[in-house]
């Protein structure tokens, strides 16, 4: 196995494989650590977690809620990426669970904001993903979210926010834009209120649709930015995480058909949003 990765990869000297390999980096598709003199297997898989240089640790911890031979869905905690992603590789919830489950190839079949907790869902294999994807495509997934955001009287729940999103002038924000005759809105979210607190509320959303920060967007366009985001409607600057400030929003559960057992499936996150201290 050394030779073959020394031959394929030259620009990797056989010394820094020998020790990737050694930190077990480098496993075959049952996620056991391929050793150096492991004879070679002609088409076969070899998975290699890389490393990125002076990668921050996170002590945050996801909580594996379901697995049966199709599917994993966990719990994440804030500001714990999903997949791999510019300075985050080995520190995101994907890897760590291909580690602590032992299967390598698995795959999320949808996404969630790095600073957004909750319920996140993954297919064993990738070509168990097709039957499940088509559930979100056809919007036949229920998502339902909560989030923590200001209290406004003037405002009347139930809503609805139907509109368009598209990119703004900034890589990192979506914006509201008017529909254009003909056309109509790309994003859907149902918004009501669940509890006042003084001057908060919690409020429950369910996206309709899946536009890209669409509930950020959203709840800030109605003068309800959701507490810590640091996106909307005010883009603020690079900085640390304030892990005593999330983002006060949370994946609380995702309900559909099992594709493979036509059973019902409902997953709720155990994780909470706290309000603000009144203090």
């Amino acid at each position: 196995m050394l030779d073959f990765l020394v031959e394929r990869f030259p620009a990797v000297s056989a010394a820094d494989w020998v020790a990737r390999m050694n930190a077990g980096d480098v496993v075959d598709p049952g996620g056991r650590v391929v050793a150096p003199r492991q004879a070679y297997v002609p088409h076969g898989k070899l998975y290699y977690y890389r490393t990125v240089a002076n990668e921050s640790p996170n002590a945050a911890q996801a909580t594996v809620l379901f697995e049966d031979e199709h599917l994993v869905v966990a719990d994440k905690p804030h500001f714990l990426p999903v997949t791999p992603s510019g300075q985050y590789l080995q520190e995101t919830l994907l890897i760590r669970l291909r580690r602590q489950l032992g299967v390598p190839a698995l795959t999320p079949l949808h996404r969630i904001d790095r600073e957004t907790a909750g319920v996140v869902l993954f297919a064993k294999q990738p070509g168990m993903c097709g039957p499940y994807q088509a559930l979100f495509a056809g919007r036949k997934v229920i998502k339902r979210y909560q989030a923590l955001a200001a209290s406004d009287s003037r405002l009347r729940f139930p809503l609805t926010r139907s509109n368009t999103l598209q990119t703004s002038d900034h890589f990192m924000q979506m914006r509201e834009a008017d529909v254009q005759a003909g056309t109509k809105p790309n994003a859907h979210t149902e918004i009501e209120l669940l509890e006042q607190r003084g001057p908060w509320a919690r409020y429950g959303l369910r996206p309709c649709t899946g536009k890209r920060h669409q509930l950020r967007v959203h709840m800030a366009a109605l003068g309800l930015p959701i507490l810590g985001d640091r996106i909307y409607p005010k883009l603020m600057g690079p900085g640390e995480d304030e892990t005593a400030n999330p983002l006060r929003l949370l994946a609380a559960s995702i309900s559909f058909r099992d594709p493979f057992s036509e059973e019902e499936r409902c997953f709720a996150s155990r994780r909470e949003l706290h309000f603000p201290d009144s203090g």
